[in-house]
Order: structure tokens, then C-alpha cells, then sequence
């Protein structure tokens, strides 16, 4: 535990757009300090003068320097995530790693039994959990307003164009990207599974309409289910939306009433229809954007930040645990093996 009259020392392995955000929040926050950032790149290439931290090529180099830190955030492609925590793990360090927390059960398993060696904190970086329309579904779902659960359709429909997906970069290919559902959509599994529970009986239709030639995976998906604590669902998603985003949302039929959360990010309550409930006013959300300014789901890290400080202080508990990043990477590998069953037959 971190006593309380000392700052928690972050140190930010990634200096790519998420990775800068990072270390905003953390610069802004009085209890934490920045104290270094890590990227194969320059400084200069990253842009990342102005954070005034000394700046790394490996997190070997960062730890030959001698510089004291706490917590490795692990801000790099998805296929690097699983391997750069356990390298924090082993080093004694906690970890803050982004969504996906890997790109199969096997590598984050690995990592959760690390992290337990070492009682270190992996704290899974699922920031939409924060946003007001979030937490009111749910304290709705826990406090069973909308009685036994019916139905849930997730649909997510994006533009992610050669806007993108640029030639030589890592977004869009097997090993590092690992597909649609791990680098689009995980942060809105992981509110399905938050809400509602695991899965099983998965059925799925796969396309790829626009990306043959800039990602190895698929582009769109239909998938249903059955949520094993009762009620049926789907995933309808999609990066070949036209020119820009269209929605993220969830709707939600239950015994009692229908609720449906909208927006690109699900940052708005569009349907509460539950005779007897009075909807309340929530704190306003950042609207969504397609590619560039921090708003949507990505406007939520301070509240990561904040989280690990209180966790690491024994003021509370971590809001993403590592077996619930654990959980939404299952979820997504065994759609993804429907998947892979349908192209071996095909």
C-alpha cells in the first residue's frame, strides 16, 4: 500500500494517442506524478515534448536508469499488451494495461497468475463503465427495476476507413490489432458483461464489405447468444459505415419495462419506458467522435487514474479487475472461434 502523503509514481509505456491521454490525467491529478514515458519512437516523432519527463526506448532501459516509479500503464498495440504487463509484473511493478488486456485467455491467465506471485494490482482499463448512463443501467440492472431479462441487442456501427487504417501502421493486422471486436467494441462487451453476465450457445454470421485490403479479419459481424443467468442477446456490428460513425447502443427488454441507451458511445439514455419509474437527470456525457479529439468513451480516463490511486491508497477496490478483462477477452476469442469454424468450412 502507498501511504497516503506520498504521490503514486506512473510510468507510460506507449506515447500514441491513448498513452499521451494517460499521462494527461496523471499530470492533472495532485496525487499522482509522471515520472517517465516509454516508446520505440522519439520523443520528437511522438510529439511528447512537452510532458518534460525522460523518455525511454524499452522499459529495460527505463529500469536500468535507476528512476523510482510505481505503476506501468501499458498504452501499445493489443498484441503487445499481455507480454509488457508481465514485464511490469515481474519488476514488481502494478500495472494499468488498456483494452484488450490480451488477445487470447491463455496470455491474460498468465498474466492474473503473475500479478498474484508478485500481489501486484492489474487494474484493465474498461473506462465506459464510468459515463452516467452507465452507472444508472447499472444500478437499474442490480436493483432489478427492470425485472428477469429478456432480451439485449448490442449494436455498434462505426466508419473505420483509410482515415484509419494507414498503410505500415499495426491497426488492422493479426498479431497486433487481432480483430474488430478486440480494438472497436471490447469496451462495450465488457458493459454487456458487466451488466448481464457470461454467454454460451454462440451462433454468428461474419462479412468483411469494405476491408479486404487493409485488415487480415473480418469487418462485420451478427452474433447471438444466451446469457447464462437467464435471457437471450446479440452483437450486431460493423466498421464499413459510411464516412463516420453511426451508433453504439444497447436495448434492453425486460419483464418490467425497455430501456435504450444510444449515441456513438452510448453516452445517451433514448428509451425508458418502465411504468411506475421517474427517469433521473444524469450528469451530462462528452459526445462521441469518430478518429480525433479526447471525447466519448476516451473522456473517462481520469477516472481510471483516479481509481488506481484510491485502489494503491486502500481507500477502495479496482473498478476492472484483471479477471473481468480476463472474461471480455474469452467472450471475444470464443465468438471469434464461430468465426474461425465458419472460414474452415467455407
Amino acid at each position: 500500500m502507498i501511504p497516503e502523503d506520498q504521490k503514486v509514481k506512473f510510468a507510460i509505456l506507449g506515447a500514441g494517442h491513448i498513452g499521451k491521454r494517460h499521462a494527461e490525467m496523471v499530470n492533472r491529478d495532485p496525487e499522482a506524478e509522471l515520472v517517465a514515458m516509454i516508446d520505440v519512437r522519439t520523443m520528437e516523432e511522438c510529439a511528447a515534448e512537452s510532458y518534460q519527463v525522460p523518455f525511454f526506448k524499452t522499459v529495460d532501459e527505463l529500469l536500468a536508469s535507476g528512476i523510482e516509479f510505481d505503476v506501468l500503464n501499458v498504452c501499445t498495440p493489443n498484441g503487445l499488451h499481455a507480454d509488457q504487463s508481465l514485464i511490469g509484473l515481474e519488476n514488481k511493478k502494478h500495472v494499468v494495461v488498456e483494452k484488450p488486456m490480451g488477445l487470447t485467455k491463455d496470455q491474460c491467465e498468465k498474466v492474473i497468475f503473475k500479478s498474484l506471485q508478485q500481489s501486484k494490482h492489474v487494474f484493465c482499463v474498461m473506462q465506459n463503465r464510468y459515463s452516467p448512463p452507465s452507472e444508472w443501467i447499472k444500478d437499474l440492472v442490480e436493483r432489478k427495476v427492470l425485472g428477469d431479462i429478456f432480451m439485449v441487442q448490442l449494436n455498434c456501427y462505426w466508419n473505420r476507413d483509410e482515415r484509419y487504417y494507414k498503410a505500415g501502421g499495426w491497426k488492422g493486422t493479426k498479431d497486433l490489432d487481432g480483430g474488430t471486436l478486440f480494438t472497436q467494441f471490447s469496451h462495450f462487451i465488457d458493459i454487456m458483461y458487466w451488466l448481464f453476465g457470461d454467454i454460451d450457445n454462440i451462433q454468428g454470421k461474419f462479412a468483411d464489405f469494405t476491408h479486404k485490403d487493409s485488415t487480415a479479419f473480418e469487418d462485420s459481424g451478427f452474433v447471438s447468444f444466451d446469457f447464462i443467468n437467464g435471457g437471450m442477446g446479440s452483437i450486431n456490428y460493423s466498421t464499413s459505415v459510411a464516412d463516420r460513425n453511426l451508433e453504439s447502443s444497447m436495448t434492453i427488454v425486460g419483464r418490467n419495462g425497455s430501456v435504450k441507451i444510444g449515441g456513438q458511445y452510448m453516452n445517451e439514455v433514448e428509451v425508458c419506458n418502465i411504468p411506475g419509474y421517474e427517469m433521473p437527470e444524469l450528469a451530462p456525457t462528452n459526445p462521441g467522435n469518430d478518429y480525433g479529439a479526447y471525447k466519448g468513451s476516451a473522456a473517462n480516463h481520469h477516472f481510471v487514474i483516479t481509481n488506481v490511486i484510491d485502489t494503491l491508497k486502500g481507500r477502495t477496490s479496482a473498478t476492472t479487475n484483471a479477471l473481468e478483462g480476463l472474461k471480455v477477452v474469452e467472450i471475444i476469442e470464443r465468438i471469434y472461434k464461430v468465426r474461425n469454424e465458419q472460414l474452415n468450412l467455407q
